[in-house]
């Protein structure tokens, strides 16, 4: 959510205090990487280069995360993401677990549905849980990582004033609560929200729409009986707002959004009587509850015509924003980081060109894309522009609660799901007899496996997955080690489902990010060595 306006930004977890830097006292250190910001995006960054033993420098303005919900859903493929990371486990236990929503339009009830019907993962399909606990459970596992000898550093207070790329590194200049100091970085990650001040410093803009209405938060905290669920209402009976969501939160808190319009005062929304005035009239009123934390953003659908510039690289915010409908914001820029660690880590390992980092940007600016699309739609929807479209949503929506055929075209924000990477340069060889949820460029659907999960066993790099195949002993390219993993689908239906679809054998070669690069029916040497080569030579 962007073009925020809150009561207040306090420090929720003090997590990287100011502490004095060696490099303060010396002259213009380099580093291999150092990324700028300390939100979630640039903490998982941090953390997945840590753990493929890249030394990185996090620098953050704060030291620490802020109060109130910000981004709130996280989806099955960033806790996905974030188990490989080692944080899924303490938030899956913190946060609120939910796969049902349900529409609403006046007091009517349209029609239910299930983000995850079928069974054989071991996620959920989204996790309800503060920003800011995501952003301690991120820290948590960073600091379990430096214990384990990860390279990791992060520098509260450090704000960075200017960034200056050259061809062989990027100079920084850092003002800490003691005075100035330089740095330079190999490779520099911009992390640093969706005001970036490095894109604005470097003169990047940004590019797409900003939509005119405004959104009310309102973090409450209540006992209530509501069902862990998504709940949404177009043109609600208790008049509070043009539209209405409600999402439970950990420790008793309740996430609302109240849709405003565009021509408001938001001085005068943001009184504590007219936050109340509106919850009164959406709860009723005798419902004890107290405001813990408000905000006001607008819709926007932007971003940046490259992800990367020279040894600049954008992520998250910085790279792209979306209205937070749908939650496609904060889950984008995690699979940012799940696309980019990787190959940043092979191009300072010297196991592939630079070039390789292109893919990140071809990669991410799809996804992006398919972000914005979605989210712009969903936008229209809530949004209506004028009497006729709004006469055809309302329209829509009458037919939705008899017709379900009416229900596809219903749209209060198309829930998170991960980018396919359909036409990537970095796909090999598919196989017509293999089922289309897990060709080339797709993510890996998890799968019971013995007595875990298919998933837990993917991500430490490149993977030769064999279901019902030989392979051979080991093999290499260019120093590339490649694991092996060999299972049977014969008495696993959900790896059969997934993974073979009509084919009898399958060899699927998986890349770090636990998407999909190839697939054959059996082994083949030269054509894994060819997919491999196709990635590393990029």
């Amino acid at each position: 959510m962007q073009d925020l306006v809150e009561q207040r930004y306090d420090i929720a977890f003090r997590m990287y205090p100011y502490v004095r830097s060696a490099d303060q006292d010396a002259a213009a250190v380099r580093h291999p990487v150092i990324v700028i910001g300390g939100r979630p995006i640039g903490l998982a960054t941090a953390l997945d280069l840590g753990l493929r033993g890249v030394p990185v420098l996090v620098l953050d303005d704060h030291e620490g995360a802020g109060l109130g919900s910000r981004a709130i859903c996280f989806a099955k493929r960033t806790l996905e993401i974030c188990d490989r990371l080692g944080a899924a486990e303490a938030m899956l236990g913190k946060g609120v677990l939910w796969n049902t929503g349900k529409v609403f339009h006046d007091d009517r009830l349209l029609y239910e549905f299930n983000l995850q019907p079928e069974s054989g993962h071991a996620f959920p399909a989204f996790i309800n849980l503060q920003q800011p606990w995501f952003e301690k459970f991120l820290h948590d596992a960073i600091l379990q990582a430096q214990a384990n000898g990860a390279p990791i550093e992060i520098r509260g207070r450090n704000r960075v004033e200017a960034v200056t790329p050259s061809a062989e590194h990027v100079a920084l200049e850092v003002m800490t609560p003691e005075g100035p100091y330089r740095l330079e970085a190999d490779w520099l990650v911009a992390c640093d929200g969706a005001r970036s001040p490095t894109r604005n410093g470097l003169g990047l803009d940004f590019k797409g729409r900003v939509f005119e209405d405004n959104f009310l938060i309102a973090d409450i905290r209540m006992k209530a009986d509501f069902p862990t669920e998504r709940w949404f209402w177009f043109e609600p009976h208790f008049k509070s707002g043009d539209s209405a969501l409600l999402h439970k939160q950990p420790d008793d808190i309740w996430r609302i959004d109240f849709q405003l319009g565009w021509n408001i005062d938001r001085k005068t929304e943001l009184e504590p009587a007219n936050i109340r005035a509106r919850v009164d009239a959406m709860l009723g009123p005798n419902v004890d509850y107290a405001l813990e934390w408000t905000s006001i953003y607008t819709f926007q659908c932007r971003r940046m015509d490259s992800f990367r510039h020279g040894r600049v690289l954008f992520a998250g915010d910085s790279a792209h924003q979306v209205s937070p409908f749908g939650a496609r914001g904060a889950n984008s820029g995690i699979q940012d980081v799940d696309n980019l660690g990787w190959k940043l880590a092979l191009v300072l390992g010297g196991m592939a060109p630079d070039s390789l980092l292109d893919t990140y940007d071809a990669e991410r600016v799809c996804a992006a894309d398919e972000n914005i699309l979605n989210s712009t739609r969903a936008t229209d929807f809530i949004t209506p522009k004028s009497p006729m479209s709004k006469m055809f949503r309302n329209a829509v929506l009458d037919l939705a609660h008899h017709l379900p055929f009416a229900r596809t075209i219903v749209n209060s924000g198309r829930l998170s799901v991960p980018c396919i990477y359909d036409g990537s340069r970095l796909n090999g060889p598919d196989h017509p007899k293999m089922p289309r949820r897990s060709r080339p460029g797709s993510p890996c659907p998890d799968a019971p496996l013995g007595d875990g999960w298919l998933l837990e066993e993917l991500g430490r790099g490149f993977t030769l997955l064999a279901i019902d195949a030989a392979l051979p002993e080991a093999i290499k390219i260019k120093g590339l080690t490649v694991q092996r993993l060999s299972v049977s689908a014969l008495a696993n239906a959900a790896l059969r489902d997934r993974y073979l679809g009509a084919a009898t054998s399958a060899v699927y070669l998986v890349r770090p990010d636990q998407h999909v690069a190839a697939r054959w029916e059996r082994y083949d040497e030269t054509e894994v060595l060819a997919a491999l080569a196709r990635i590393c030579t990029a």
